[in-house]
Formats: C-alpha cells, structure tokens, sequence
C-alpha cells in the first residue's frame, strides 16, 4: 500500500488525435466490436455465481482543447473535418478488474472519488459496455444508481411506478399486485398522484429505492442511493436489503459511508484508480482504506455500535474520501 497516494488522480494519457472523422469511427467500431458486454443469465455459462467479472478494462476517449469553448473557435472550425490540431485522451477509468460475487451475498465497494466504482457499476448493469473484458450476470439486474434515472418529472409517482415495473419485465398485473407494497414503504402518502418534479431529492430516493427493491431482483446495484434519506429512510433500506438477502438475492453497493458498508456487507472491495487493491471483510478493508486516506478510526468503545460508525462517519463527510 505503500506505493498509493491518497493525492493521485486517475492516470489520463494524451495522444494524437486521428487524423480524419473516418478513422476515428472506424476505430470506434473496432473498439466496440471487440468488447464483450455483460450477458445475461439466459446466455451464461457459468452459474455459480451471480457476477462474474474477467479482466476487465473501461477505456474513456475525449478530444481535448482549451480554445474549444470559445465562440472565435466554434465558428473558425465550422464544417471542417479532421483532428485540427487537436489531442485525444484516453482516461482508464477502469484496469484489469477481475471478480466473483456469490449468489446470496452483499459486496460493498469503496475508494475515493474517480476511482472507477460508478463505471464499473454501470458496466455490471449492461449500461456501459467494457472496451475489453467479460461481465456475466446471472439473474434479473434491479439498479438504483442515480437519483431520479428511469423517472419522468411530468408524470405522477403513480404512473413511474407502472411505467417502472413494465420497464422491469413485469407484466401488469404483476406491477398492479406490487404497487400497494412500494406505496406503503415509500410513504408518500397523497404525493404519489402529484408530478414527480415537485418531490425532493428524498422523496425521489424514497420512491426509487422502493420500486428497485419490490420488483423481486435477483442482483441488486445500489450506487450511493442511500446517501439522500434520513435516520428512518436509512434504517428501513437497511432492513429490506437485509430481507432480500435472506431472500437469496444478491446486493452490490457503492458507498463513501464506511458504517454502512461494514453494517450491511459480507465481502468489500477497495478501488484505487480502476483498480482494486484490496479485496476482503469490510472491516479489514474499511480499516485499511481509512487509514490511507488519513481519516481517524472510530473512537473506542463505539466499534460494536453500527450506528455510531455512521454517524461518525457522517461527521468526516465521506463524500469526499
């Protein structure tokens, strides 16, 4: 561990760009034809486990120029084709990463901002497809990883959870059987009928963590989702992940909050620049990733309280480790 920086940024390259619009999208074509995208279970070969992840790398390609966001530039470059003297970075936003999760169980993964958690997140979700590597999923995938994604503001809390479910595979009645449940957990009492975009960001997280987790997933994505409740959303999150995986479900989370992670997972990964470094039991892992970000353990005769870990947690302001 000696060798990280809690300073570092991900490594970004820089290149030439190509030369023409042409060849740039041939090379995008190639890129894409040889990258293998999540598959699901209808198409796996191995079921023993509900994620697998082999070699996988996530390679982003930006053209990069200080003048570009000049009106003088815009209107000098109009209609003209090739690189103009511009330069490509490449941004490895995920290397290498290989992984199994065993149906059943509750995988955490930490790290600090620009790590790669969130791409590989949406990689696992069919999202963002991998520049090279394999991600198999087996199971019916449920992602809660951006708050409000899949809703439309204009329609009724109502309408998003139909829309919502069919989106999901389930038929109709199946939604209109289920929606009594995620109303009752959501407790949005008569805002369920009125327009989603007067909600706040905690009745959106309320209604979005509710659909995801009544549509009987078998995988899952949680990506800092938990981030925008309060004590009692929190606590109620915990308790229904808790019955999905007693359920035999499995649950990967994304989270700068160490207690939760150590409260709710039985297995944690520590990614570092599109790495990971560590992979273990969250409380060894969360001790290790604190200790190289420099943040203080939790006070003693606190370690056994799940709680108090949060809280103090909370007092560090784990967005920004």
């Amino acid at each position: 561990m000696s060798s990280l920086s809690a300073s570092e940024t991900p490594e970004i390259q820089d290149a030439a760009a190509p030369a023409a619009t042409d060849q740039a999208t041939a090379e995008q074509a190639v890129n894409t034809a040889n990258a293998v995208n999540t598959v699901n279970a209808a198409n796996a070969v191995n079921n023993d486990y509900a994620i697998s992840i082999r070699d996988v790398y996530i390679t982003y390609r930006t053209i990069v120029d200080p003048r570009a966001n000049t009106l003088r530039h815009t209107l000098t470059q109009f209609g003209r084709r090739g690189s103009g003297g511009r330069k490509v970075r490449e941004i490895k936003a995920v290397r290498g990463v290989s992984l199994d999760v065993e149906h059943g169980s509750v995988l955490g993964i930490i790290g600090a901002n620009g790590a790669g958690k969130s791409t590989l997140m949406r990689a696992i979700a069919g999202i963002l497809p991998p520049s090279t590597g394999q991600i198999v999923v087996n199971g019916r995938i449920s992602t809660l990883l951006a708050l409000g994604v899949g809703f439309n503001g204009q329609l009724s809390g109502r309408e998003n959870v139909i829309l919502g479910g069919l989106a999901a595979g389930l038929t109709r009645r199946q939604v209109n059987e289920r929606f009594e449940q995620i109303e009752d957990w959501a407790e949005l009492g008569e805002f369920i009928d009125m327009p989603m975009k007067s909600y706040s960001s905690g009745m959106y997280g309320r209604l979005a963590f509710a659909v995801s987790t009544h549509m009987e997933p078998d995988v899952l994505l949680v990506d800092e989702a938990l981030s925008t409740g309060d004590a009692h959303f929190r606590r109620k999150s915990y308790d229904k992940m808790q019955e999905l995986v007693g359920q035999a479900r499995t649950i990967v989370i994304v989270s700068h909050g160490i207690g939760a992670i150590r409260e709710m997972c039985d297995d944690c990964i520590w990614m570092h620049k599109g790495e990971i470094v560590r992979h273990g039991k969250p409380d060894e892992v969360a001790a290790e990733y604190l200790e190289f970000q420099g943040v203080p353990q939790v006070p003693a005769g606190k370690e056994d309280s799940a709680e108090a870990a949060a809280d103090f947690d909370d007092a560090f302001v784990m967005e920004d480790v």
